[in-house]
Order: structure tokens, then C-alpha cells, then sequence
């Protein structure tokens, strides 16, 4: 795994490149690679390489050059099937130097220009200055499991990056909130599609390429997820296409064991990471090593089932718990390692796990892309069902009774779990998926956003819309039912964020994680599934589960999602009342103007009371934070940190 970044300069501009800002560019990445580093200038680019070695470790340095050296290449992943293409393209004339696949992907663009991204399977993110011809060509593999930033400047120079912070280093662009990506965060976690939180800094989306010609750019889709009905993979057996969907996968799992350096995975105790123990403990030797991670309080330890899975399969396990203490010290340099406020608490813990991990190897395998995938998200189910009943509800009963029904649901204590409960059902909602599914599951949903902003924030954000990117992708996909279509949205928006957490929170701690239910033609087969082999009933993951009948044990194959539990409301309701205080409350935090100052204190009076407003809080913390660290150049620190080694503890 690997940073990388670069500039580029159009003729017209007659700007030469800046060495030391490469270099700056090129070393805030170092925890991305820590092993190596490279530049390459000539008049008008700048390419910069920070390398973490795991493939061909003696060789593989970068930029690297194709034979004649018209090409230059700068890349970041694995693509695991470049071995497939050596003979072939030996056979076409081109001579290898190293084992590493970075000279497969720069001898496939000389064959196939633009389209040598259709042939790697894997995870990408890199970056071929073409000499001759003055183009630069930006790629991103298919699932955007490897992130890559850029920005484009009025005069058409363009930078790009591995992480936002990068881009800061280059001189083009200095960091401005995006306030049209705000009601996005707000709402979903984070922005989706090209935004992010900094004014003019776009993400290269999953499975697009970038095509940079003497100051214009171009983006293309090289690849679609396809959730259109199979009718040939519907009439099959369950048993056949179970059967196919568990080789796929073990395929993908055996695929990225390719390593020349130690590697492990990440277990939390879920159907996911342990369905990927049982396929991994019968391709290797060696014992496996397992990492896991909670924290002291009950409610948030789980390590049980972990336990379980690495005692069945002989694993060589380890365990960090976290302390509340930690996790927040910890919070401010992770933020400014994610670029953007952290979307999910889980992350501070992935990044404990990722340290402890590091003292063993170098790649780790993990879970994520299943639920997605899957179904395994309740809100799919609820949805549904939601949507289903609430469509016959307000046809067969009249307005008056409707209306009766939810003033009575209304008028119940506003503390009750059956009144928060039945707020959220077709009973007091809209039949309309803006409500029962968008709103529903928002973290400041639209009519809280118009309380929280305050007036100058409105007028800067223009349309107050949070749910226009996902509303084009439901409206895009050729999936007929509402599964798929929420299904084809999450693995285009929610997905990518999770997957950005994932690359960040490891990469911080210097370690590569791997995917394997990612794999792009294990995607393709499960999208193409029928509903009745992802959600059956209240079946969520039913192909996974059936296909790790006898492998897994009950008690793990009958486990309900639960996430990855961080008690963080009740610690800024309690113990660290004062973050709060101070990047919420304070002076300084509402002193921006952003939010309303009246709104705010009213919702941590009610979660200080007994409400859950976890998520806000936890929202609002981060964009402070977020804000003196990016804007106001503040090395903000929460109480003490508290080495990583004192935190180790062994499951033997």
C-alpha cells in the first residue's frame, strides 16, 4: 500500500514545478508508506511516491518508468491477477524488472491505453504521465476501495493525492468549507459522490478514470454494478448458485493472500470476518493471526465471539480494549488522517486494532462490502416493509382515522421506546421514501437541518437538499425492486464512505487491509442474485449464511447484526460532558456562526436528559475539531494519550 500524489501544469501556464512542495506533498503521506519514497520532474509534472512494501520488497521502487521511459507511473494497491498477463505481454516485447504488478498496469497502458483498467482485478488508485503525448492519466478501481483526491485550478494546473491534505502542500488550494457538501455530511455521514467538505477538491469516483490534457479534464465509467433481474439466475437452484457465489469467494479470499510479507485479518466476531477465518485458516500453513478490539464497557465488548472463531480455527489471536480516555486523545490526530470529520466512532477503534496489527504484520483482511452486498443492514428490511404496508395503510384507511391514530402515538410520553418506535413506522409517516427511508435513518434529517443552520449558513448552502446524490442513484439503476435499488445506493455512497474509513484508519497506522468480499466479479454475481438469497424473510446475508452451514458455528450464523458498539453517547452524557462544552457549546465552537446557537443547546439539554442524540453530537464534535485543526492550524488535544504497547493484551 502506497501514497501518491503529483501536479501538472498546462503549456499556457509556463510554471515549472515547485520540488519542495512535491516533497511536502509527497512526505505528509508518509504513513502511507514508510519504506521507501521516489520523485519524478520534468518541466511542467511532478510525480511523488511514498511506498509500504509488500510485494517484490527489494525492487518496485517509484515512479516508475516503462522501457524507453516515455511513461511514468506512480500507484497505489494490488491488483492480483498482474502474474495472469507477464507472458503475454513479455511475448509483445516488454522487459520486466521487478516481480511487481506496477509494471503490469504501465505495460497494459501501452497495449491498451485507457482501457488496461478493465483487465486488473483488485484495488487501485494510480496515477501514467505519458511524455509524448502531455497527458496525464488518473485510474480508480471499481469499488473505490483505494481513494484518490484532486483539484482542478482556473488556469487548468491540476494536483492529485492519496488524502486532501496532500493537495494542501501543492500551493493550488488552500482549505475553504464546500458549504454546498454540508447538508449532505449532515445528513448522511458524509458527502457523496465528487464533494467533499473542501471547496473545489473533488474525489476521482469508483470505477472512473481521469484523462488530463493540457488543462482539460475528462472523466469516464469504466464500470457499473448491474442489479437488473437475472432471468437465467433465477430459474437456477439455490443449492447451484450458493454453490457458485461460496467459490467466487473463496476465490477472491485465496487472491489476496498474495503477499511476500507477514499478514493477518481483523475479526470482530460477525458472520462476515468469520465466514473469512474459515475460508483463509484452509489456504495457509501457519496459524492465522487475528486481531480484535473493544472497549471496557460491557455493552461494547463483544470479544466473546471472537474468541469462538479463533478457537475454532486454531488462530494466533490478539486483543487491544480501549479506554474512553484513549479513544479521545486520540480523536484529533485521526481526524486530520481521515481529511474530513470521522463519519463513525468505530473508526478511533479500527485504528487501535490497525496499531495492534502493525507489531505483526503488514496486510490484514476485512469484512467489509458484505452488508451492502447482503441486505445485512436492518434499514434495508425495515424499508421494505415500511414502504409496502404504508402504501395499503393510506389506501384503505381514511384520512380522519389515520390522523386519530397519530396524534395518539404523538401524545405518548416523548421518553417511551413504543412512541420513538412507532414515530418511525408508516403510522406517522408519509408513504414516500424521501420520509420513511432518506429521513428515517438521517442523522440531522431536512426539517432538523433547517433548525440547526443558522440563516448566513442557508444562504451559502443555496437548496437545503442532503438527498440529491442518493435520489440520482435510485433514479439511475436498472434494479427493478426497492432491495436493489437502496442496495445499488449504499455500494455507490455509504459503502465508499466505510471503505475510506477502512483505508484511512489502517493506513495511519502504516498497514495494508484487503477486501475480499469486494472482489469485482464476486459483486457482479451477487448483484445479479435474486432478493431471495440476500434478504429472505428476516434473513438478512442468506447466501453467506447457507454457504457457511457447517463451517461457522450456530451461534455465529444465527447472529443478528449488531454494528460495532461505541458507547460514545453515553460518555458525552456522563464522563466527557466537557468536549461537548468545549466543541459544541463554546463560545468559540458557536462563535462561527455555522449553526444556531439556541438549537444547539436545546439538543444537549435533551440527550444531558435522557435523549438519544448520539449520532448529532458525535457530528457536531467532529466538524469543530475538523475545523480548528484544517482551517485554524490547531494541534487540538483531548486529555492524554496513552501508548498503544500498555494497551495489548493476549488472548492465549
Amino acid at each position: 500500500m502506497c501514497g501518491i500524489c503529483g501536479v501538472v501544469f498546462p503549456k499556457r501556464a509556463a510554471r515549472r514545478v515547485n520540488e519542495a512542495a512535491l516533497v511536502r506533498m509527497r512526505d505528509v503521506l508518509r504513513h502511507r508508506g514508510p519504506d521507501d519514497s521516489g520523485l519524478f520532474i520534468e518541466e511542467g509534472v511532478g510525480l511523488g511516491h511514498r511506498r509500504l512494501s509488500i510485494v517484490d520488497v527489494a525492487a518496485g521502487h517509484q515512479p516508475m518508468a516503462n522501457e524507453d521511459g516515455s511513461l511514468q507511473i506512480v500507484y497505489n494497491g494490488e491488483v492480483y491477477n498482474h502474474a495472469d498477463y507477464r507472458v503475454e505481454l513479455e511475448a509483445r516485447g516488454h522487459r520486466y524488472r521487478t516481480r511487481c504488478d506496477t509494471e503490469t498496469i504501465i505495460h497494459l497502458y501501452e497495449e491498451h491505453g485507457a482501457d488496461c483498467v478493465r483487465f486488473l482485478r483488485g484495488m487501485f488508485a494510480f496515477a501514467i504521465w505519458d511524455r509524448n503525448k502531455r497527458e496525464l492519466f488518473l485510474a480508480r478501481d471499481r469499488l473505490g476501495v483505494k481513494p484518490l483526491y484532486y483539484f482542478c485550478a482556473d488556469d487548468g494546473s491540476l494536483a492529485f493525492a492519496s488524502e486532501i491534505k496532500s493537495l494542501f502542500e501543492s500551493g493550488l488550494v488552500k482549505p475553504e468549507i464546500n458549504f454546498a457538501a454540508l447538508p449532505d455530511y449532515l445528513a448522511n455521514h458524509a458527502p457523496s459522490g465528487e464533494e467533499t467538505l473542501f471547496r473545489g477538491v473533488r474525489r476521482l469516483l469508483p470505477g472512473h478514470t481521469l484523462l488530463w490534457r493540457d488543462g482539460r479534464i475528462e472523466t469516464q465509467k469504466y464500470w457499473e454494478v448491474d442489479f437488473a433481474p437475472c432471468e437465467d439466475l433465477a430459474r437456477r437452484k439455490d443449492e447451484d448458485l450458493i454453490a457458485e457465489w461460496a467459490e467466487l469467494f473463496r476465490t477472491s479470499v485465496r487472491l489476496r493472500l498474495m503477499a511476500d510479507v507477514p499478514l493477518g485479518m481483523f475479526l470482530s466476531g460477525g458472520i462476515d470476518s468469520s465466514a473469512i477465518a474459515a475460508v483463509m485458516s484452509e489456504m495457509v500453513d501457519e496459524p492465522i493471526k487475528t486481531f480484535s478490539v473493544a472497549f471496557k464497557e460491557r455493552e461494547a465488548n463483544e470479544l466473546h465471539y471472537a474468541r469462538l472463531i479463533a478457537e475454532r480455527f486454531k488462530t494466533d489471536h490478539h486483543e487491544v480494549i480501549v479506554a474512553p480516555e484513549q479513544f479521545f486523545a486520540a480523536l484529533p490526530d485521526l481526524i486530520w488522517h481521515e481529511d474530513e470529520p470521522i463519519a463513525h466512532p468505530s473508526s478511533i477503534a479500527l485504528y487501535f486494532v490497525s496499531a495492534l496489527a502493525e507489531q505483526h504484520v503488514k496486510v490484514v483482511l476485512t469484512g467489509e462490502g458484505s452488508d451492502e452486498l447482503l441486505a445485512g443492514y436492518g434499514r434495508y428490511r425495515k424499508t421494505v416493509a415500511n414502504l409496502a404496508l404504508a402504501r395499503r395503510y393510506h389506501r384503505s384507511v381514511p384520512k380522519f382515522l389515520r390522523e386519530a391514530i397519530k396524534r395518539r402515538v404523538e401524545s405518548l410520553p416523548v421518553r417511551s421506546r413504543t412512541r420513538q418506535k412507532l414515530a418511525r413506522t408508516f403510522l406517522c409517516l408519509p408513504a414516500e421514501i424521501e420520509s420513511i427511508y432518506f429521513d428515517n435513518f438521517a442523522v440531522f434529517p431536512r426539517a432538523m437541518q433547517s433548525e440547526l443552520l443558522a440563516e448566513p449558513t442557508k444562504e451559502a448552502i443555496g437548496t437545503l437538499d442532503p438527498y440529491s446524490e442518493i435520489r440520482r442513484l435510485l433514479a439511475e439503476t436498472k434494479a427493478e425492486s426497492l432491495l436493489h435499488r437502496l442496495l445499488y445506493a449504499d455500494i455507490k455512497t455509504y459503502l465508499h464512505e466505510l471503505l475510506m474509513k477502512q483505508d484511512q484508519m489502517s493506513m495511519a497506522a502504516s498497514i495494508e487491509s484487503r477486501v475480499p468480499f469486494l472482489d469485482y466479479l464476486l459483486v457482479e454475481f451477487t448483484a445479479r442474485l435474486p432478493e431471495r438469497l440476500k434478504l429472505r424473510g428476516w434473513t438478512t446475508k442468506y447466501v453467506l449464511r447457507r454457504s457457511m452451514k457447517g463451517i461457522l458455528p450456530e451461534e455465529i450464523l444465527s447472529r443478528r447484526k449488531v454494528g460495532f458498539p461505541v458507547p460514545v453517547g453515553r460518555w458525552l452524557r456522563a464522563s466527557f460532558r466537557h468536549i461537548v462544552d468545549e466543541y459544541v457549546l463554546s463560545e468559540r465552537a458557536l462563535g462561527r456562526g455555522l449553526f444556531a446557537p439556541d438549537f444547539v443547546r436545546r439538543l444537549v439539554a435533551e440527550h444531558a436528559a435522557g435523549a438519544n442524540h448520539e449520532e448529532r453530537l458525535w457530528a457536531l464534535v467532529n466538524f469543530e475539531i475538523w475545523q480548528r485543526r484544517f482551517f485554524d492550524g490547531e494541534e487540538v488535544k483531548i486529555d492524554r494519550r496513552i501508548p498503544i504497547e500498555a494497551m495489548a493484551l493476549s488472548a492465549e
